[in-house]
């Protein structure tokens, strides 16, 4: 069975009871392994959950209520030739238990097969007003959908945007505000909130040749959302957050591929950046980043796709990644030091 982490890394949630919860796309459908303590060793699964038509991808955004939603791309053929293409999303509201029915929100393109068959995976966040949903439209703009209070789904957006090359990626950051960043062939585009809750708002593009999917998003420090990506020909890492000028991490190398997982966290006492990505050797390195000069340091276990971060119930990071096997495998932070320290990898 082939297991995939697709292009996302938020793929390692915790749930509203401290359990972590991981999920990887296989070919229609999905695989879950629940923790069976919070914070403990032991995991349930893996539990094959069945979405005929799911594309191996999965965008997953967690609410302030701890709820995780899953989105995706559903392709359905028909006996005449057409493909039905459409953006559908499920619900889990609490760790272990069974999702709710995957619902579609359609396409901007209505009955035109053709055009819809030509739309980006979406791109998810959860603001305290409930689930966004963005991706790249057939005319290579941004289209989106987008909850009310209530869970009803309000009309399609058209958020404009041109030649945009795939659907990017979003955050929420700590003070409410969605931001969502999407590559196009000379820049980055951003939107952002002004305020929590309201419209989004074009911001200025960020002058800088992306690498295809490397865009990831995580929230900053100060209320603000740190956007990572690689940049053609070099792969070198940069970030930008709120509104400073971008950053090239160039003393972590031009060595990765993917998009890099990024968690916001204290160590030490400090409020620090731990960053995990799949060198080109294949193996999981990490990183701590501040601000000031920091390197790779290779934790020896092998990886397909893109590895994930999360905080345990106990306050520990823990980096998850799916080995070549398709197996499940996490290691978790040992000591309270400045650095972060690996314990042991465990399979699932």
């Amino acid at each position: 069975m082939a297991v995939r982490t697709a292009t996302t890394t938020g793929w390692l949630l915790r749930g509203n009871d401290g359990r972590l919860t991981a999920y990887a796309p296989v070919s229609g459908g999905l695989l879950r392994w629940t923790e069976g303590r919070p914070g403990e060793g032991e995991w349930t699964g893996p539990q094959r959950l069945d979405v005929p038509g799911l594309e191996p991808y999965l965008s997953i955004a967690r609410s302030p209520e701890g709820y995780v939603y899953l989105a995706g791309l559903r392709r359905r053929p028909h006996e005449d030739g057409r493909a039905e293409t459409d953006v559908v999303y499920a619900t889990q509201f609490q760790s272990g238990r069974a999702l709710t029915q995957w619902r579609s929100i359609g396409t901007p393109h209505g009955a035109d097969w053709e055009k819809a068959g030509r739309i980006g995976f979406p791109v998810a966040a959860a603001d305290g007003v409930g689930l966004h949903l963005y991706f790249r439209n057939a005319g290579r703009g941004v289209s989106g959908r987008r909850q009310d209070a209530r869970g009803v789904w309000g009309p399609w957006l058209d958020l404009a945007g041109s030649k945009v090359v795939e659907s990017g990626s979003a955050a929420v950051s700590a003070d409410g505000h969605v931001e969502l960043v999407v590559p196009a062939p000379d820049h980055v585009l951003r939107w952002r909130q002004e305020e929590p809750g309201g419209p989004l708002k074009r911001m200025p593009d960020t002058a800088v040749k992306s690498l295809p999917e490397s865009l990831s998003s995580v929230p900053g420090g100060e209320g603000s959302v740190a956007h990572f990506w690689r940049t053609e020909g070099d792969s070198v890492l940069h970030t930008r957050s709120g509104e400073g000028s971008p950053v090239a991490l160039a003393s972590l190398g031009g060595d990765g591929s993917g998009p890099v997982a990024a968690l916001r966290t204290v160590l030490g006492g400090r409020e620090r950046t731990v960053l995990a990505q799949r060198a080109d050797s294949g193996r999981v390195e990490v990183a701590v980043y501040d601000g000031d000069d920091t390197s790779w340091s290779q934790t020896g276990e092998e990886c397909v796709g893109a590895p994930a971060l999360a905080v345990d119930a106990a306050g520990r990071v823990v980096v998850a990644v799916i080995g070549p096997d398709g197996s499940l495998r996490v290691a978790r932070q040992r000591g309270d030091g400045p650095e972060l320290e690996l314990g042991p990898w465990a399979r699932a």
